[in-house]
This record gives C-alpha cells, sequence and structure tokens, in this order.
C-alpha cells in the first residue's frame, strides 16, 4: 500500500484527499492542529476502506510543530507527500497584524519547504514518489487586500515546478494544484465572506480529485476549471494597473 503524508487534513481539501486516497487502497500519516477532527477522520477511513490512519496533532506554523511530524514518518517511506495546510487574510498589509502574515509566510512557505525538503531527499535516494503543493490561481497575480496571500502562493506555484524538473530525473515528480475559490472555511478564516471572490467555487472533493489525479499522472500544474484555466492566461495579456484593480474589487466588501 502507498503512505501518504497530508498537511491540513482536518477539513476541506485535505481532508478530501485524505479520502479519496484511503478509497484508493492508501495509508495514511494526516496532521492538522485539531486532533478531535483527525481522530475521526482515522476511525472513518479505516471503518469505510480499511486504512490504517496515523492522526498526528501539530502546529505547522511553528519549528517544533515540523518536527513532531518528521518524527512521526521516521523509519517510514513516504510515498506521497500533499502540502495541503494554507491560510489567508483580508485587508490592507498595513493594518493587519504582521504577526499574523509572517505566521501566513510560516504556514503557506515554510512549511512546504521544510517537508518538501525532508521527505523530498528521501523520495530522490528511493528513486521514487510524489509530491501535491496546494497553490492556487490567486499565486498568478498580485492580490491587493490579501498581498502576502497571494504572493505565498506564488511561491508555491515557482517553487514546485522548479522542483519537479530537479527531481523528475530522479523519479520524483512534483505538482501543484492551483484552484480558484473551494467552498470551505478558508473564507470565514480569511475574512472574505460577502466578497464577490466567495461567489460559486468549487467543492472540496471535486478539487480533490483534480489534484490528485493529476499528481498520480505526474503532471505538473492542475487547475480544476477550464474557466480558470482561460482566465489565467488572459491576466497575461492585460494591462497590470487593470489586474490589480480586478483583484482588489473581487476581494472588497
Amino acid at each position: 500500500m502507498t503512505l501518504a503524508l497530508i498537511t491540513g487534513a482536518s477539513g476541506g481539501i485535505g481532508r478530501a484527499l485524505a479520502t479519496l486516497h484511503a478509497k484508493r487502497g492508501g495509508d495514511l500519516i494526516v496532521t492538522a492542529r485539531r486532533l478531535p477532527e483527525l481522530e475521526t477522520l482515522a476511525r472513518e477511513l479505516k471503518d469505510a476502506h480499511g486504512a490504517t490512519v496515523t492522526p498526528v496533532a501539530a502546529d505547522i506554523g511553528t519549528q517544533e510543530g515540523l518536527a513532531t511530524i518528521l518524527a512521526a514518518t521516521e523509519g517510514q517511506e513516504i510515498d506521497i507527500l500533499i502540502n495541503n495546510a494554507g491560510f489567508g487574510g483580508r485587508g490592507r498589509f498595513v493594518e493587519r497584524s504582521l504577526a499574523d502574515d509572517l505566521n501566513m509566510v510560516d504556514v503557506n512557505i515554510t512549511a512546504v519547504m521544510t517537508l518538501c525538503h525532508a521527505i523530498g531527499t528521501r523520495m530522490v535516494a528511493r528513486g521514487q514518489g510524489r509530491i501535491l503543493n496546494v497553490g492556487s490561481t490567486a499565486g498568478m497575480l498580485p492580490g491587493p487586500l490579501q498581498a502576502t496571500y497571494f504572493a505565498s502562493k506564488a511561491f508555491v506555484n515557482s517553487f514546485s515546478q522548479a522542483l519537479d524538473e530537479e527531481m523528475r530525473k530522479d523519479g520524483v515528480t512534483v505538482t501543484v494544484l492551483a484552484p480558484g475559490y473551494v467552498a470551505t472555511d478558508f473564507a470565514a478564516r480569511a475574512d472574505l465572506e460577502g466578497t464577490p471572490l466567495t461567489k460559486g467555487g468549487s467543492t472540496p472533493e471535486a478539487v480533490a480529485k483534480v489534484g490528485y489525479d493529476a499528481m498520480m499522472k505526474g503532471e505538473l500544474v492542475a487547475i480544476n476549471e477550464g474557466q480558470l484555466k482561460v482566465a489565467t492566461r488572459l491576466l497575461g495579456l492585460l494591462p497590470r494597473r487593470q489586474v490589480l484593480k480586478m483583484a482588489r474589487r473581487m476581494q472588497s466588501k
């Protein structure tokens, strides 16, 4: 059986990815801050699919949390790494708490780098492995009123593609999943409810399937909707000031 490590697995896309992996016969190490939700998920996946699921409660935005996660993987061959944990936050950068935005960088960037390095090194040594990093179409343009979040996802998008080029010859593929808005608790945490950005959106299950299937095929970038693929291409043709104003309107109340 393939063993997958999934961060941010207590809800949303992460939970959907864990469920999908278990359905396809895999075992899991699932991490998030909330242990009760992880334990519930572990029971459900064992009962429904016979999966062995190890819950690991850790704050991935801290070095201590990352050390806890890596300790839980010692002596185990991780076949699949899915970096899903991440969060956003709306508001003018100079009016937001700097500590909150630095924590966002720790979760959205530092944790991804740390786990890709630690687990990726093992994968390269074995000559096989798959990595899925959950980025965002937000990473394809600047994001006034979510400046740090959009920039962090731009990092994930770029970093993932570069890693794939570096490690593919060693049998390790890296895929970046870049969805649009997804109906999870992300909007509430980021104070985006009631903005044009949150109208419509895909389900976590639909997005998870697109990302998981792309990862298994070794694809480089996965965008979950055809219209989004077209829109992201068009953004590169528009004047930059127009793009900035569009992004700001989408996140304004």
